[in-house]
């Protein structure tokens, strides 16, 4: 994966932003941006948004973050959340967020399913 160049919000700062976060949350981050960098295309970037940790390929496609008593997920679309209406069930749910237990990552799949999807709707969105 092609890395954003480092600077204030690329992937130093992403680094740097992971590093101060505490255990369990940074493992469990850790474990979510795996899953993510595995699926997102090569040419997509890494760098911090609203003071996240993102993910960027031909706009915004998702981010995370650690929170005092829980880790989020930013699908950066409240209707992906709406479309996985009943996978999503067993979490929080707040506009645009889905948020999980600070040392149980999301399940895998479903990280895979939203980032795709979210991949999908950004080159849908950049062919009009």
């Amino acid at each position: 994966m092609k890395s954003a160049t480092p600077s204030s919000t690329g992937l130093a700062a992403v680094e740097a932003y992971l590093a101060k976060v505490p255990e369990p949350a940074r493992t469990t981050l850790g474990k979510v941006r795996s899953v993510i960098r595995a699926v997102v295309p090569k040419d997509a970037t890494e760098q911090l948004s609203y003071g996240m940790p993102a993910f960027h390929y031909k706009g915004a496609l998702v981010a995370y973050a650690a929170f005092k008593k829980h880790c989020s997920f930013f699908p950066m679309s409240g209707s992906e959340l709406d479309k996985l209406k009943d996978e999503v069930a067993p979490y929080r749910t707040a506009k645009g967020t889905l948020q999980f237990a600070l040392d149980k990552p999301l399940p895998a799949t479903l990280v895979r399913k939203m980032v795709k999807a979210r991949v999908a709707a950004n080159e849908a969105k950049k062919k009009k």
